[in-house]
């Protein structure tokens, strides 16, 4: 058992993962088991568990605003802002043909996704920014739209989530050329800590000509940059 000096230790390590937004694996890290207990009985925990935590706050169960909360959090948790946890929630990416032989480019940008800091369970929400060249086939682009926001129902830090949704594309599309930019909040910065309400972050994954060609990367860069 860790003595009150060590748990001290691990609780000020954790803090500061946490503060500095370290993320451990382009994985996001899940049990062996983690999907071995269906959906329906994993609502029905948490929201005994949730339960709990509001009653420890104080917080009055019987009134007629929160009596509801517990179920309320746990299936939102389980079928929709965590639900890009589960493989079977995965969008399917047809391709189709590239039949009108289009090899320049294709953007998707302004992409809106809400998603939750894996640190404070707290929201991260902002735009994401696509592009690809098709090395034979294209995509229904309300797939892009899926794929970004299926890796962002989880809990996530932003670097990750865009080498997810880089990496994805690349396999879906069977191309190297893709490239992902998200400008995203966090409100661990902004409602907690240091409160910094301003401040936004900007990560990106670019790969293939994206990667090695400064042009093809600085053409991407002024489109997403035009103004509607």
């Amino acid at each position: 058992m860790l003595s009150t000096m060590g748990i001290d230790i691990a609780r000020s390590s954790f803090e500061y993962l946490g503060e500095d937004h370290v993320g451990t694996s382009l994985e996001t890290p899940l049990r062996e088991d983690a999907f071995e207990m269906d959906d329906d009985l994993k609502v029905e925990l948490i929201e005994k568990h949730f339960r709990e935590i509001m009653h420890i706050m104080g917080l009055d169960l019987t009134d007629d605003s929160l009596k509801g909360t517990p179920h309320r959090v746990a299936k939102m948790y389980v079928k929709e802002v965590f639900s890009g946890l589960n493989p079977k929630n995965k969008p399917a990416a047809k391709l189709f043909e590239n039949k009108y032989k289009y090899n320049q480019m294709l953007v998707e940008k302004d992409i809106t996704f809400h998603s939750h800091c894996e640190h404070h369970f707290v929201p991260i929400y902002g735009r994401a920014h696509v592009a690809y060249i098709s090395s034979g086939d294209v995509i229904g682009l309300s797939k892009i739209n899926r794929i970004v926001q299926y890796y962002s129902k989880r809990p996530q830090v932003q670097e990750r989530l865009t080498m997810q949704i880089g990496n994805e594309l690349k396999e879906a599309l069977g191309t190297e050329d893709v490239a992902v930019i998200m400008d995203a909040y966090h409100m661990c910065v902004s409602s907690r800590g240091v409160n910094d309400t301003n401040s936004s972050t900007v990560t990106s994954f670019f790969s293939g000509k994206f990667e090695s060609e400064e042009q093809t990367r600085n053409e991407f860069l002024k489109y997403i940059s035009l103004k509607k």
